[in-house]
């Protein structure tokens, strides 16, 4: 007897969280079938797998070198196809631009691109001790880069600014008040994401920012 297929019952916030992650930390096999997705942290991938019910083993990579991390791999040839549909591909961090996420469930899916590539960091001013935050999204694509840039401008009324960190690596960069715009909309109560950065936006979202203006935040 054919074994039967399973299908992936993910909708939703979960599934544009995990889109998200996949765009940023996952990887599309040549067989067209094949997801992985790849943490340092063997917790969050677990915790990955509980809430949108996988199958799926959390297995080591790399194991036993500077490298190692872990990883879950779905085998879904529907989901594989609806990856392709939105704009992702195989060697994806080169070669991706516009994906097609639906304007209610961005937000989700800008957090799993920060999960992935993403550093939300805390410093104070050298000078006047001032408490600074900033949030920075990397990616091997310029395309990507810049519609992202583009979209979370329209969506979330936020400006960002593009750097080129070296031949094959892009960076967007927030500062403090529109990282604090992005912790406030993206971390939110009881959101699926990595428990580390769910803490630093929680942080950032309650922070003392005494800037009351700035040109990074736009007027609705």
């Amino acid at each position: 007897m054919a074994r039967k297929r399973k299908e992936l019952n993910i909708s939703g916030s979960n599934l544009w969280y995990l889109v998200g992650l996949i765009t940023s930390d996952g990887n599309l096999s040549k067989d067209g079938r094949h997801i992985d997705i790849t943490a340092k942290e063997k917790n969050f991938l677990q915790r990955i797998k509980e809430s949108l019910i996988l199958v799926n083993k959390v297995c080591k990579k790399n194991k036993g070198t500077p490298k190692q991390a872990y990883r879950i791999q779905i085998a879904n040839k529907e989901f594989y196809e609806f990856l392709l549909s939105i704009g992702l591909t195989q060697n994806k961090s080169l070669t991706i631009g516009e994906l097609k996420v639906p304007k209610e469930y961005f937000i989700d899916f800008l957090r799993g691109v920060i999960d992935g590539d993403g550093c939300i960091r805390k410093w104070r001013h050298p000078s006047n001790q001032g408490e600074q935050w900033s949030l920075r999204i990397y990616s091997g694509s310029e395309g990507f880069i810049r519609w992202l840039k583009d979209a979370s401008e329209i969506l979330l009324r936020i400006r960002g600014k593009i750097y080129k960190q070296s031949d094959s690596q892009w960076v967007l960069k927030y500062g403090k008040i529109a990282a604090k715009k992005i912790a406030e909309q993206c971390y939110y109560k009881n959101c699926l994401g990595l428990e580390r950065k769910i803490k630093l936006a929680q942080e950032c979202r309650s922070s003392y920012i005494c800037w009351k203006q700035s040109k990074t935040v736009l007027n609705n």
